[in-house]
């Protein structure tokens, strides 16, 4: 099975098994994502469906949460991953958009990026999630399940190249699902410790299977 093949034969059960996909954060606008987004980092997103909603009531757009102090909002994250720094990025990135966007959340790459507290990969899940746009957030799953499934050369040994050898050879118009396609994939079947091979359709193509190729 050639490469072209491998991610036909991949995408097709992806597309077939959940034609409709999305994110499983909680949100109730593109701001309520950004910040759902951001919190989630290092974190799973069903500790962060148990945050967000006490916090979108009491700072439910960027004006509100522009107007608080860190600590205000450090109050109700405390028990996510790194609660300090994202508070303060919740706070600078509210006022950012507040004094430079007139509240809006940007659309675009070079803009989502300049928020404070917002890279590469909450960036393209914006674009995706939020706006449609045909971007690859590369996450540690996604990373991890496109080494496995042999996606992408050894080479791409950043989440960046990862990303685009993935942007390369997926078409362009379900990209945004395929993200989702690989990530839960990652997180509830190729888990990184203890993979669920036994459950896994892909088993048979699995790259371990083949020529006495080791897990990855």
């Amino acid at each position: 099975m050639n490469k072209a093949e491998r991610y036909r034969y991949i995408l097709d059960y992806f597309r077939n098994q959940m034609p409709e996909v999305t994110t499983e954060l909680e949100f109730g606008s593109v701001f309520q994502l950004l910040v759902a987004v951001v919190l989630s980092a290092q974190c799973t997103d069903k500790r962060i469906n148990q945050v967000t909603p006490e916090l979108f009531r009491r700072f439910p757009d960027a004006r509100a949460m522009a107007e608080a102090e860190v600590d205000e909002v450090l109050e109700y994250i405390k028990s996510v991953s790194y609660p300090n720094s994202k508070a303060r990025h919740l706070v600078e990135l509210s006022r950012m958009l507040q004094s430079e966007f007139q509240g809006e959340v940007p659309s675009n790459l070079d803009e989502l990026i300049r928020l404070p507290g917002v890279g590469r990969k909450t960036a393209n899940v914006i674009q995706a999630v939020a706006y449609g746009k045909s971007t690859m957030a590369v996450d540690t799953h996604v990373f991890r399940v496109s080494h496995r499934l042999g996606l992408v050369s050894k080479k791409a040994d950043t989440p960046y190249k990862v990303e685009k050898e993935l942007v390369k050879n997926i078409p362009a118009d379900i990209i945004p699902k395929a993200h989702h396609w690989l990530l839960l994939h990652g997180r509830y079947v190729c888990t990184s410790r203890a993979p669920h091979c036994s459950k896994c359709e892909f088993n048979d193509i699995c790259p371990k299977n083949m020529d006495g190729a080791k897990l990855s």
